[in-house]
């Protein structure tokens, strides 16, 4: 017998998820990838990945695991921050020319993202603007085997590929369930060789993720409980890297923390402070977790006058020990606020817009850009652009 009781009537908001990325996690467990490949059944693998990680040695100890495990790899090494539709093209064609079946990402989110989108076009084919959106690819894609070298985007646990229009310069989110890694290997050994900037960058990220997929519009149950430990992990290893980079235990804790906010984010998305960031980076070139980290606490404000939201951010400050339990949530909210506002000046960040360089005439134009947004849609309170306006001038 059907019962007709609508989802707002639930405690919990209706949802469907069906986890599509195994995850491996623990010091050295790259040294699985070349086993973990070959029996997804990859014989010629492209290894996407950028100039640092080269640096670094990582591609070339991934490229001798995989061939002690009998495969052959093509490295795409030209990834480039904020990857555009032409980087994409340039990685297609490397992996058409090596003729290749499988594909690893290996680095940051730029890196995940090139993969997934060379993914898309290889197997779908056409240009990336065709997959704007969620579900248009019609064909099976390629097995890809995520490995992040920052904790931050938790790209590696999503279905999308960030990809920037080269003409327009618009960020396309480009998703579909297919394109979501099958394996994604979480060794905390492989963030220590980042540089202090990008921890501190790729970890505010990661918390503002956390922060932001804890009060949106889609927030169900599961993003919940993968935001608010996300948040806890996050929140406190930060400091930790920051003053010591060769802790394990707290890089374990920021590379696990970015994959479930991650996790988080395809369940519910994201909001304003991430609409907010976009435009900063595009005219100013901000890096993006910097941007997204100068606009979130003026966000959490903001938001914080939805009641909901006022009582979720007083839940992820009562785990962080920042309030205690009879806080009421505007003021849990502020004093949530100005923490996420240190995270910045304890990493050696500005915290102000105009002194990374912002001029104040192109608060309108960027107002308007953010309002236009894709995440602004579901951030907890409808937001316009004279909102925008108003939370730029408060960080400027």
């Amino acid at each position: 017998m059907e019962h007709s009781v609508s989802s707002t009537q639930l405690p919990v908001a209706a949802f469907d998820y069906q986890p599509r990325t195994r995850l491996i996690f623990g010091p050295n467990t790259i040294d699985r990838i070349g086993d973990l490949a070959r029996n997804l059944g990859a014989t010629r693998v492209l290894l996407v990945t950028d100039k640092g990680i080269i640096k670094a040695g990582h591609a070339d100890r991934v490229i001798g695991l995989l061939r002690a495990a009998g495969l052959q790899s093509t490295t795409y090494d030209s990834v480039q921050e904020n990857p555009t539709t032409r980087d994409v093209d340039e990685c297609v064609k490397v992996a058409r020319e090596a003729q290749i079946d499988f594909i690893v990402g290996l680095g940051g989110g730029s890196a995940m993202d090139t993969a997934k989108g060379c993914n898309f076009i290889l197997t779908n084919g056409g240009r990336m603007q065709d997959y704007w959106g969620i579900g248009k690819a019609t064909q099976p894609m390629l097995p890809l085997i995520a490995v992040p070298t920052t904790a931050g985007t938790g790209s590696e646990c999503q279905s999308f590929a960030l990809i920037a229009d080269e003409n327009t310069h618009q960020k396309m989110a480009c998703g579909d369930p297919k394109a979501a890694a099958r394996i994604a290997i979480l060794d905390p050994t492989l963030t220590l060789s980042q540089p202090q900037r990008v921890t501190a960058c790729t970890g505010i990220d990661a918390i503002a993720h956390a922060v932001e997929t804890a009060v949106t519009k889609k927030k169900n149950a599961l993003s919940w409980l993968f935001a608010r430990e996300a948040f806890q992990l996050c929140m406190t290893g930060f400091d930790r890297v920051l003053s010591n980079p060769s802790d394990v235990e707290a890089r374990g804790r920021m590379l696990l923390g970015a994959a479930y906010a991650g996790t988080a984010i395809e369940n519910s998305m994201l909001g304003a402070a991430h609409s907010a960031a976009n435009p900063l980076t595009a005219h100013f070139n901000i890096i993006h977790g910097h941007a997204v980290g100068l606009m979130l606490p003026h966000v959490v404000r903001f938001n914080a006058h939805e009641p909901a939201a006022a009582r979720a951010y007083a839940e992820i400050a009562l785990l962080v020990h920042l309030v205690d339990p009879a806080t009421p949530g505007l003021k849990a909210a502020d004093v949530l606020s100005a923490r996420l506002l240190e995270l910045l000046t304890s990493a050696n960040l500005p915290a102000r817009l105009r002194d990374c360089g912002v001029e104040a005439a192109k608060i309108p134009v960027m107002a308007e850009e953010a309002a236009r947004q894709w995440t602004a849609t579901f951030n907890p309170r409808p937001i316009t652009r004279d909102d925008f306006i108003s939370l730029y001038q408060a960080a400027w």
